[in-house]
């Protein structure tokens, strides 16, 4: 998350013009952004956890 954050901050330059009523380097945008995608892939590896817990695993090895 550090390395992608400090990626976004090299890049901004790019989005700069594409921005409206926000500065590129607004704190609680990257903050915002960086706590969203934290909170989407908790919730991803989340359901893939519950999804594998319902498996019992015999099955799946005499399946093999």
């Amino acid at each position: 998350m550090v390395a992608g954050l400090a990626l976004a901050l090299a890049a901004v330059h790019l989005l700069a013009a594409v921005l409206y009523g926000i500065s590129p380097t607004d704190p609680l945008t990257f903050g915002g952004v960086a706590v969203l995608l934290m909170l989407v892939t908790l919730a991803a590896g989340y359901a893939a956890a519950r999804r594998g817990l319902r498996i019992d695993p015999a099955v799946v090895l005499r399946r093999e």
